[in-house]
């Protein structure tokens, strides 16, 4: 032993080093974290021609309205189950959230809510709602994240989904340049072929439209069981962000696709059913770390009718569900959902606020508390933190107030290696 007392030698750190150089670039360049910018709560999809700058205010209003008719949002709110001081605190914030950003992610259908027209109707569908996406954009209309889904890349629909791509694509460029927030959604993936082809129609489109490398990204709709569990064995899921390239934003479930292709009967599929779980848990496993975010799927149990209170009451169930599992986004199918998403969502976070800000606090100020927090959890606790100040759920001044620190801090503790994302407001 040497006289320091140490017996590794330089040659020996040196070997170790140069041993674990590959595991070095993997976990650098295939797991670089989430980067910290805005996640919506959810996805609306609607039929493309039924696109209107307007169709924010529209979804909100008939929320504002259906509540009413459920005796106004206080009501609901205690309806559904939430305590009537956390209703207090929730829905003065929903009510203004509906009143000024409905809607916080749009996709216009081109697949299963659209069906098949024929070429010339979908061929001018696709340039009108273009169109209208430019214009809500220009008069500042549109929802903070906008996109269209296309159809598939089966056999069957494969020409017909990348001519409405490459229609709707062209148009919104020539209408005003590139969304910063467009979103291309990429469903019923099968193989991981699929996605490369989706990595290759996009390099192409770049080129051929002068926009920078990897401008164009797109999420993958998981409703197939062969993306889950491939032929030979493996879950091709893990390949995704690979195979993407960079370019994979998210991955969302298809809940009744997904369900029905393992023959689940109709009166049992649902977000809650194990198997759609255990999907849902492996696509969790397979992007943890990657940057590439989750979506829930939707239930197709609507708030209308007679049976309105009874949906609502799923719907908050399921959202709450899918928050409580590191699920933030979901679909949501009708502007009466609109309620309980962000009821549901907006409890969620002021529920777990007090408790969140304060172990925080106590962390970054040695303050000793009931629970001992480690650095992983401090960034769970600041992720959290975030993405309520993000929704609206929780102010910026709150967190000031109860933590002591602002949102540029927050943001570096939730997501230290990763530099901080624009400044955003809250919504």
């Amino acid at each position: 032993m040497s006289q320091s007392g140490r017996a590794l030698t330089p040659a020996v750190l040196d070997h170790v080093d140069a041993s674990l150089r590959d595991t070095d670039d993997l976990l650098r360049t295939a797991y670089p974290g989430d980067d910290g910018s805005r996640q919506p709560v959810h996805t609306v999809y609607v039929p493309a021609d039924r696109m209107t700058p307007a169709l924010g205010a529209q979804w909100g209003a008939a929320a504002l309205y259906a509540s009413a008719d459920a005796g106004g949002l206080a009501v609901l709110a205690k309806r559904i189950g939430l305590p009537p001081s956390l209703a207090d605190d929730v829905v003065p914030r929903a009510h203004a959230k509906l009143t000024r950003e409905p809607i916080e992610d749009l996709r216009l259908d081109f697949e299963d809510g659209y069906g098949g027209r024929g070429d010339d109707a979908e061929d001018a569908d696709a340039v009108e709602a273009a169109r209208l996406v430019a214009d809500a954009l220009e008069s500042g209309a549109a929802p903070p994240f906008v996109g269209i889904r296309f159809k598939s890349l089966e056999q069957p629909t494969r020409m017909r989904g990348l001519r409405t791509l490459d229609l709707f694509l062209g148009t919104i460029l020539e209408q005003g340049g590139l969304p910063a927030t467009l979103m291309l959604t990429l469903p019923k993936v099968s193989t991981i072929a699929q996605v490369e082809a989706m990595v290759a129609v996009s390099d192409a489109l770049e080129r051929a439209h002068g926009l920078p490398e990897r401008a164009l990204r797109f999420e993958v709709q998981i409703e197939t069981p062969q993306i889950v569990l491939g032929r030979d064995g493996r879950v091709p899921l893990a390949q995704l962000a690979t195979a993407g390239d960079g370019r994979v934003a998210s991955l969302h479930f298809g809940t009744y696709d997904y369900t029905g292709a393992l023959g689940i009967p109709a009166r049992h599929q649902s977000l809650e059913h194990p198997a759609a779980d255990l999907a849902k848990d492996l696509m969790q496993l397979a992007v943890a770390g990657t940057g590439i975010r989750l979506s829930d799927g939707s239930t197709n149990i609507l708030p209308v009718g007679d049976g309105a209170l009874d949906a609502w009451v799923l719907h908050a169930r399921l959202v709450r569900r899918a928050l409580e599992r590191g699920i933030f986004q979901g679909w949501d199918l009708h502007p009466h959902q609109l309620l309980t998403r962000y009821l549901a969502t907006y409890a969620f976070f002021r529920e777990g606020y007090p408790d969140a800000a304060a172990r925080l606090a106590g962390y970054l100020h040695s303050r000793a508390g009931a629970v001992l927090d480690e650095p992983a959890t401090a960034r769970a606790l600041a992720w959290f933190l975030q993405r309520g100040v993000q929704c609206g759920a929780i102010d910026t001044e709150e967190v000031i107030a109860d933590v002591g620190i602002g949102i540029d801090t927050l943001t570096a503790l939730a997501h230290p290696a990763r530099p901080a994302p624009p400044a955003e407001e809250s919504a």
